[in-house]
């Protein structure tokens, strides 16, 4: 008998939890929204009252504005939402910046609101948690939760720049951190500059 493949498990839907909570950074969430919405992911947006606060800090961009980015908003406070269950399929979560509260609060599994409820499921279902965490220097403290997340199942990805690419400007350096994290979904955005190798480099 020919086996037959399922192929929703195998293909689960072009969709992606994204998470803004209260750190420095917010413009990383943005573009997270505009790379999905250029790859046509669908994307599902909650975000801390922290991170607006940040948003009218960094940026002259309103709620509005931000939210508008995103294909589907969620409540910080609807613990009933969709990405609140395992049963609703996704490719996983990132969370563009990660406050260390919000680190650490999904790092205990006792969580308070939608994103880190969100957040707590991707790592029950074992699907791809990306957390953009945005602080330094880090305390041993910081670095045990990273650990302990990592053990979890986590990916930790600070926005680091890339000299290699050559950025001319903040843009590039955000983008280059954004497209690297999205990388981790298997999602290949064009704004990433990729490593070609060395280019004339000296002889030994």
């Amino acid at each position: 008998m020919a086996e037959v493949v399922n192929t929703a498990i195998r293909n689960p839907p072009q969709r992606l939890v994204v998470g803004i909570s209260g750190a420095s950074g917010v413009t990383y969430g943005v573009r997270v929204l505009d790379a999905l919405r250029e790859l046509g992911v669908e994307s599902h947006l909650v975000v801390t009252r922290a991170a607006l606060l940040t948003l009218s800090q960094e940026t002259d961009l309103t709620p509005d504005d931000l939210t508008g980015r995103a294909d589907v908003v969620h409540k910080l406070a609807d613990v009933g939402a969709t990405i609140a269950s395992g049963s609703f399929r996704t490719l996983g979560m990132i969370v563009a910046p990660c406050s260390v509260r919000t680190m650490s609060e999904i790092a205990t599994g006792v969580t308070s609101n939608l994103l880190t409820r969100a957040a707590d499921v991707v790592l029950k279902e074992r699907r791809p948690l990306v957390l953009m965490v945005r602080e330094t220097p880090f305390h041993l403290g910081h670095l045990r939760t990273m650990t302990a997340l990592t053990e979890m199942g986590a990916i930790i990805a600070p926005p680091l720049p890339a000299f290699y690419a050559r950025p001319g400007s903040i843009e590039d350096i955000v983008d280059q951190s954004v497209g690297r994290a999205l990388d981790q979904f298997g999602l290949d955005w064009s704004a990433v500059r990729r490593w070609d190798g060395l280019k004339g480099a000296p002889e030994a």
